[in-house]
């Protein structure tokens, strides 16, 4: 199947890994390459030698195209990148800032730069700096999704863009594949689908919660982490996304969160005082990543709480990267050649 995207980024199916922190692992990251898609690491909780050994470990396992993602508003993202444009990483994922400079640099060796958007605005202007394919996020999507649902925002945004789009948000099989190429993307991002396959490090018991719940077993609410997010509802869940957080214990434990992530208090401090008009956000943010690294690395869901997608409906049980990926494609195939029978 070759579309825009195989074409851009070198690879053989226009399937995506995105950088979802804790899980885009190397090991998962390779694997996803591997099985012929392209996969991006999560920089999020890494400081820059993290970083640098990550991709390091990203080559020993694979020769094939990769990525890295950095969230530009979080604090040690700047330094990730400048990692990533050292060390040459094929794509770079950027989202929550202006990646001008990223675009600029990345292109100076060959490299390619995707953005992630949730809106036409910032679709446009990610066109306008030279980003080479969008990662249009709906509403179904885990975590950080827009507020129009794909169905309509895949659409909308590829219909007044050139460049391609990758449509995430709801898409975990051959059916949404097949939907997103309909709609006007060129590929898909499988974040909750490719989070429960066997190499991917998200703890066992929290994909047994991911197969056992429904579509309608989450909660999408900015009381979390300050951003609108989508979350596995639980009564951890319920009770954290109830009423936002008090700002002077958000701040104290974001205080604390920067050891868990290895970053230096003074440089969340410095973020804060640098970014005056998001404190609010970088302090409620910091305060949620205790919980989500005790949903995903420990798969206590009594006290952590899990980013997940809609398509948790849709994720039955937890196959090898190389199987989903396979599987994917071939029933998107399957499909599109019993429709063809309808318009004959």
């Amino acid at each position: 199947m070759q579309t825009r995207i195989t074409e851009l980024f070198g690879i053989e199916h226009p399937i995506v890994l995105p950088g979802m922190s804790w899980i885009s692992t190397p090991e998962l990251v390779a694997a996803v390459a591997n099985a012929g898609g392209l996969g991006i690491l999560a920089s999020g909780p890494l400081t820059p030698e993290q970083t640098r050994q990550a991709i390091a470990r990203i080559r020993e396992l694979t020769d094939k195209p990769f990525g890295i993602g950095v969230t530009l508003l979080m604090p040690g993202a700047q330094e990730n990148a400048e990692i990533a444009l050292q060390e040459q990483v094929p794509v770079i994922n950027f989202s929550l800032g202006k990646g001008d400079w990223l675009v600029e640099r990345a292109h100076a060796y060959g490299g390619k730069v995707i953005a992630t958007v949730v809106s036409e605005k910032h679709a446009r202007s990610a066109q306008a700096i030279g980003a080479d394919a969008l990662m249009v996020t709906g509403h179904e999507a885990a975590a950080h999704g827009g507020d129009v649902t794909s169905l309509v925002l895949v659409p909308a945004i590829a219909a007044k863009v050139s460049i391609p789009v990758i449509a995430t948000g709801g898409f975990a099989d051959g059916r949404g594949l097949l939907a997103a190429l309909s709609l006007g993307a060129e590929g898909i991002a499988m974040g909750s689908r490719l989070a429960t396959s066997q190499e991917s490090p998200l703890h066992d018991q929290t994909k047994a919660a991911v197969v056992a719940r429904s579509e309608q077993d989450t909660i999408y609410s900015r009381n979390f982490d300050g951003i609108p997010a989508r979350v596995m509802r639980t009564q951890r869940s319920i009770k954290e996304t109830r009423r936002p957080m008090n700002f002077f214990i958000a701040s104290w434990q974001a205080m604390r969160a920067a050891k868990m992530v290895q970053q230096p208090v003074w440089k969340i401090l410095l973020g804060m005082l640098a970014m005056v008009d998001k404190v609010k956000l970088l302090a409620y943010f910091g305060a949620s990543v205790p919980k989500l690294k005790a949903a995903t690395e420990q798969g206590d869901l009594d006290y952590g709480v899990q980013f997940i997608g809609q398509t948790q409906g849709l994720i039955e049980d937890m196959p090898t990267v190389a199987d989903i990926l396979q599987r994917t494609v071939a029933d998107a195939e399957a499909i599109h050649r019993q429709q063809q029978q309808l318009f004959r």
